[in-house]
């Protein structure tokens, strides 16, 4: 399965906004629909699993932890300061999550726990990315960030899974191997017959259901998981 990167997408929204100003009366005409959208960004977790984790990827030697998030957040700035400047105005950018818990990761270990090695290479990303929307926000007139905390929701639901009505947290419900996370969701495999119990659909993404529990308590949550306003109070502003 390709993968579009982030620079291509935007290039791909410029295309398109400049055949809707074609024809309906000039950018002037869409400018109040494309600033009243809301512009939900979640980036990261590929630039990790599919590059930095990788086996015999230079990436490693090349940069530590740190230089790392900070190259990525570099370049994530860049890339909403362009949306931005195309018109965007509110915009919602999602953290990543412990990575280091997926069944993808976990299936790499031998004891069936989270991997903290990988919980802690990805803090510098989150932690760069929240100095990132409080600098946009200072910097971009009229624009508003916010940031949600996919780790903490994250973290919420494995301490009280119970609550949520998650009873497998280890396990993808589509997979193959270890953990069901070596092999991810084929064509044509048969599912768990109970994903509503699951953290994880597949190798790598939260369930249907984890994902409306996140998308709620970003909507409508506190500043533990929306800040410095949630995803209702920004559709709300003017």
């Amino acid at each position: 399965m390709g993968r579009i990167p982030f620079d291509q997408q935007i290039h791909n929204f410029q295309t398109t906004l400049d055949q809707m100003a074609s024809k309906s009366g000039g950018p002037v005409a869409i400018a109040d629909s494309v600033a009243r959208g809301l512009f939900f960004i979640g980036m990261g977790s590929n630039d990790y699993l599919n590059n930095y984790l990788m086996p015999n990827f230079p990436t490693r030697n090349q940069f530590n932890a740190h230089q790392f998030g900070d190259l990525l957040v570099q370049q994530y700035a860049n890339h909403l300061t362009r949306l931005y400047n195309l018109g965007g105005r509110k915009f919602i950018v999602a953290g990543l999550g412990r990575m280091g818990c997926i069944p993808s990761i976990l299936a790499q270990g031998t004891d069936g726990k989270c991997s903290e090695e990988v919980n802690q290479l990805v803090l510098p990303f989150n932690t760069n990315v929240k100095t990132m929307i409080s600098n946009l926000n200072q910097n971009l007139p009229a624009a508003k960030f916010i940031y949600i905390d996919i780790t903490h929701m994250l973290e919420d639901i494995i301490a009280n899974p119970a609550i949520y009505g998650v009873t497998t947290l280890d396990k993808g419900c589509c997979g193959i191997g270890r953990n069901r996370g070596q092999i991810t969701c084929l064509p044509f495999e048969t599912p768990c017959p109970n994903r509503d119990q699951y953290l994880f659909w597949d190798a790598f993404h939260p369930t249907e259901k984890v994902n409306l529990i996140m998308a709620k308590k970003a909507f409508a949550g506190d500043r533990t998981v929306a800040f410095p306003i949630n995803i209702q109070e920004l559709a709300s502003l003017s």
